[in-house]
C-alpha cells in the first residue's frame, strides 16, 4: 500500500499571466484556497500523510503557506528544482526522500481523494475522459494498460487525457537516464512492462486565465450555509453560501449560492452576488453593484455601481464607481495562441481603475496598472501599464 506522495509544484504557468507573475501556478486561489491545498487535502483524505513537495518558481510562497504540513494534518518535506527543466527532472529532485513506492501528483490540478485511491497500486496511470484532448497528453489504452501517451495531439488518437497522476516504485529513477519529460519515461516503460490505466473521479486543471473560473466552480462543493458574519435585515441569502467572520452583508443585498465570502468583508447595500463567485478576505463591494461567476481575491475594493461577470480580479485592486467588466465572446491572445471564448475580464494584482471605466470582454490587465476615468480598455495590457 502506497503511503507517500510526491507533489510536483515547481512550475510557473506562463500562460496564466498576469496571475503567475508574483506567485506559482499552484498558489492560484479558487474558492478562497490555493489549488495546491486541495491536492494536499485530497491526499490526507486518501490516507497519504507523508508528502514531498518539489518546488521551484517563487518557492517561498509555497513554503511560507504550508510549512511542515502540521496545520494541514500531514508531514511535508521539500525538494527544490532550481531550473524548470521538465517533470522527470522535477521528480528526480525527490529521489533521496522517497520510499520504495510512491504516488506522483501534479500540484496545479483540482483532485479528490477518490481519484487518489484509484492509483494506490504501483505502476498505475490515471486518465480522464474529456471532449477536447488537444491541450493534454492523450492516453492510448489497450486491455486496461497504457500503450502510449501522445502529447497535445493534432489528430484524435484518444479522448483520454493524462492527468499526470502516477504511482511508481523507486525503480523509476534507474530508468530515467537524462530524460526530462515524465511522459517520455512512461512511454519508454510502457513498451517493456505493464502500466495500468484507470479512470479518475474528480480532476480539472488550469491552463489559461479563464480556466480559473471553471475550477473555482468545481471547487465550490459547499455543504449548506455557514454564516459567521453579520447579515443585516432585509438581506437575502439563498442556497449554499459561506460567509466568514467579521464580514457584514448590508441591507437589501441579494446573494445566491454557491458563493464563498471570506473574513472582514463589507458587501452592499443593495448589491447582488450571483452563483459561482468567490470573494476573498477584506474585500469591499459598494452599493448597487453586481458580481456573477467571478473570483475576487483578497483586499479588493469595488466602489458603488460596479458590474463584474465571468471575471478574475487579483488581490489589492481598487476600482472607482461604475466600473464595468462584462462577459461576451472575445478573442484572447496567449503567447502565440489565439483563443475565441466567452469571457469577462482578467486583472492582475494592485491595479488602480478609476470611475466609469469599461473593460471589454476578454481584456487582460497586467499587475500594477493604472487606468484613468471614462476609459474604454481592450486587449492585453502588460504589467505596470498606464492608460490616461
Amino acid at each position: 500500500m502506497i503511503e507517500q506522495a510526491v507533489i510536483l509544484a515547481a512550475g510557473e504557468g506562463q500562460r496564466l499571466r498576469p496571475f503567475t507573475a508574483t506567485k506559482p501556478k499552484v498558489m492560484l486561489k479558487v474558492a478562497n484556497r490555493p489549488i495546491l491545498e486541495y491536492v494536499v487535502s485530497a491526499s490526507r483524505e486518501a490516507g497519504i500523510l507523508d508528502i514531498i513537495m518539489v518546488v521551484g518558481y517563487r518557492k517561498e510562497r509555497i513554503i511560507d503557506y504550508f510549512g511542515n504540513g502540521a496545520d494541514f494534518g500531514v508531514k511535508i518535506r521539500y525538494a527544490v528544482q532550481e531550473q524548470q527543466l521538465g517533470t522527470a527532472h522535477a521528480l528526480k529532485q525527490a529521489k533521496d526522500l522517497v520510499d520504495d513506492s510512491f504516488l506522483v501528483l501534479p500540484g496545479d490540478n483540482i483532485v479528490d481523494a477518490k481519484t487518489i485511491r484509484f492509483a494506490l497500486e504501483p505502476w498505475t496511470l490515471v486518465y480522464k475522459r474529456v471532449s477536447e484532448v488537444s491541450k493534454y497528453g492523450a492516453v492510448v489504452v489497450e486491455n486496461g494498460r497504457v500503450k502510449e501517451i501522445v502529447e497535445k495531439p493534432r489528430d484524435v488518437v484518444s479522448n483520454l487525457a493524462n492527468t499526470g497522476i502516477y504511482s511508481f516504485t523507486k525503480d523509476i529513477f534507474d530508468r530515467m537516464g537524462d530524460e526530462t519529460s515524465l511522459v517520455s519515461v512512461v512511454n519508454s516503460l510502457a513498451k517493456e512492462m505493464e502500466i495500468r490505466a484507470v479512470e479518475n473521479g474528480t480532476w480539472m486543471d488550469i491552463v489559461y486565465p479563464w480556466d480559473i473560473l471553471k475550477v473555482n466552480d468545481l471547487a465550490m462543493t459547499l455543504s449548506g450555509k455557514k454564516i459567521a458574519g453579520k447579515i443585516e435585515q432585509s438581506a437575502t441569502i439563498i442556497g449554499d453560501v459561506q460567509i466568514g467572520k467579521n464580514t457584514v452583508i448590508r441591507g437589501n443585498t441579494y446573494i445566491k449560492g454557491p458563493v464563498i465570502i471570506g473574513e472582514g468583508c463589507e458587501i452592499g447595500p443593495n448589491t447582488v452576488i450571483m452563483p459561482s463567485t468567490s470573494i476573498g478576505d477584506n474585500v469591499k463591494i459598494g452599493a448597487h453593484s453586481f458580481v456573477a461567476n467571478s473570483v475576487i481575491n483578497d483586499s479588493v475594493v469595488l466602489a458603488a455601481g460596479c458590474f463584474v461577470e465571468d471575471s478574475v480580479i487579483d488581490r489589492g485592486c481598487v476600482t472607482g464607481a461604475k466600473f464595468t467588466a462584462s462577459s461576451g465572446l472575445a478573442e484572447i491572445k496567449v503567447g502565440n495562441e489565439v483563443h475565441s471564448i466567452e469571457a469577462g475580464v482578467f486583472i492582475g494584482e494592485n491595479c488602480r481603475i478609476a470611475a466609469n471605466v469599461v473593460a471589454e470582454p476578454g481584456t487582460v490587465i497586467g499587475n500594477d496598472s493604472a487606468i484613468a476615468s471614462l476609459k474604454l480598455v481592450r486587449g492585453v495590457l502588460p504589467d505596470k501599464s498606464t492608460v490616461l
